[in-house]
């Protein structure tokens, strides 16, 4: 398994996402959005993308983004492999004596995954519950 930083394409994008059973995106939005991603990671197998992550923030809060892994390659350690990827370059980039936020929404079910990496569920004693709007047109 090949781990690239920076390569994620419309196409590969497009055809995790519909290998989860995720809805798509505009076309425009879609490539927007990988472009202006901070950061991201493309799992690559044979040739073939196999998974990817996004990172979008500004340097105080960081988003995590889909976090996906083609059904045909989980339970591999790819995902953890992506996170921990995505993680890394966050502290990386931390200057010595700063702080940072990362934050995500986690798949209904998947929130175990995400806890095993050190993310705390909301509400928790530090912070609220996590809000989210969906806007449409």
């Amino acid at each position: 398994m090949e781990y690239r930083e920076n390569m994620l394409c419309y196409e590969d994008y497009c055809e995790l996402r519909k290998s989860a059973g995720w809805q798509l995106f505009s076309e425009n939005q879609t490539k927007d959005a990988i472009s202006n991603s901070t950061y991201t990671i493309t799992a690559v197998d044979h040739g073939k993308t196999v998974g990817m992550g996004r990172l979008v923030g500004d340097g105080l809060y960081y988003m995590i983004a889909d976090v996906v892994v083609h059904s045909n390659y989980q339970k591999c350690g790819i995902g953890t492999k992506i996170m921990n990827l995505l993680i890394k370059h966050v502290e990386e980039t931390l200057p010595v004596g700063g702080r940072v936020s990362i934050q995500l929404i986690a798949e209904k079910g998947k929130e175990e995954f995400y806890i095993n990496l050190g993310f705390k569920p909301l509400p928790n004693e530090y912070c609220g519950a996590g809000m989210r709007k969906v806007i449409r047109k």
